[in-house]
């Protein structure tokens, strides 16, 4: 049986979306939203670099005709989520797969959602990568090898120079801006909405009672040197590195971190600030720990770039962004078989890839 598919939007995410929803033996493209009236008509397969793609799937932004399809699911990926969008997909009958939140909404109003998905006998599943995979999914599965777990972390370093959209870096995420500006940033509280529903997720899900709300924090470095990146130069005195970090607290002592370091590079920023050596040895990575009995510790890589790619190429297809669209398309198969209502991981079987077709 296949799936039938419409891709919401293609960015550098749906773009990598619609060649897994192409490749994916179970699931079938039947349609694709874009914003721009410059895209609408063009081929899928366009749309997602792939000249070789031809799929027959003319693009539009006509929400009534692709609701109309009345197609199984919606890989719902635009830049910001629109929940009068998907409260309309959910009431129609179609199920919803996202990136962009509701990964593990115990505290969220989800009360239009929730009747939506009763009217329409459909499910809503928040998923991704950091938060919504790696965070909360990944040490869960690690802490089945361990008792007595006392602690439990994900970390990300991630090389911003990579990232391929210089207005976001500078005017969003207020790299190259001065301390004053930064220590201002809104990104510990957008940020939070999705890494607080992880380490939640893991609290309950393992059995930590929390003493209260999460302490966040947000920490920068200037850089101490001109540094090269995709936005220019950044100048001495301002933001040249950023950790946002968010911790459960059992008694005054964490016992649960939710962490994301961005940097431009590992030169020419203020030293102290993060382990170089570690970076250097490592790369851009996830760093994941459980403390038990035993403990299990692992780093995980491929789905940053390695220091060998070419960064023009990366900012066109970026695996991080190729890996949370897979995570997406190879999770519609379970959400389509789901019963009504939001589902979590904690929820649905687990979620695998297929092999390449032959």
């Amino acid at each position: 049986m296949s799936y039938r598919v419409i891709q919401w939007a293609t960015g550098n995410l749906g773009r990598a979306a619609i060649e897994g929803v192409v490749s994916h033996p179970d699931l079938e493209l039947v349609g694709v939203w874009v914003h721009s009236a410059e895209k609408v008509g063009k081929d899928a397969g366009e749309l997602a670099g792939r000249a070789d793609l031809h799929t027959g799937i003319k693009a539009t932004n006509d929400i009534d005709a692709l609701v109309a399809l009345a197609p199984d699911c919606i890989l719902y990926s635009p830049l910001m989520p629109n929940e009068e969008e998907i409260v309309r997909f959910l009431s129609a009958g179609i199920n919803v797969v996202t990136p962009l939140g509701w990964f593990y909404p115990r505290d969220l109003n989800t009360a239009a959602i929730d009747a939506a998905c009763k009217k329409g006998n459909s499910t809503l599943h928040g998923t991704g990568i950091h938060p919504g995979g790696v965070t909360e999914k990944w040490p869960l599965i690690m802490s089945g090898f361990s008792r007595d777990v006392t602690y439990v972390s994900c970390e990300e370093y991630s090389d911003c120079r990579t990232y391929g959209a210089p207005d976001v870096l500078h005017e969003i995420m207020l790299f190259g801006k001065t301390p004053e500006e930064a220590k201002d940033s809104f990104m510990l509280q957008f940020l939070g909405a999705g890494f607080g529903q992880s380490v939640n997720m893991i609290a309950d899900a393992m059995g930590f009672v929390l003493d209260g709300p999460l302490q966040a924090t947000h920490d920068i470095a200037l850089a101490t040197g001109p540094i090269d990146t995709p936005m220019g130069v950044i100048e001495p005195g301002l933001v040249a590195a950023q950790r946002f970090r968010w911790q459960g607290l059992v008694n005054g002592s964490p016992v649960i971190k939710a962490e994301t370091n961005w940097y431009m590079g590992t030169e020419n920023i203020e030293p102290g600030w993060f382990d170089a050596k570690t970076i250097e040895e490592n790369g851009e990575c996830f760093a994941m720990k459980v403390e038990g009995d035993p403990p299990v510790y692992i780093t995980t890589h491929g789905v940053h770039p390695t220091r060998d790619m070419d960064w023009t190429e990366v900012q066109k297809r970026n695996p991080g962004m190729v890996a949370t669209a897979m995570h997406c398309a190879n999770s519609i198969p379970v959400v389509c078989e789901a019963s009504a209502g939001i589902k979590t991981y904690l929820d649905l079987p687990m979620v695998y890839g297929k092999a390449k077709r032959t």
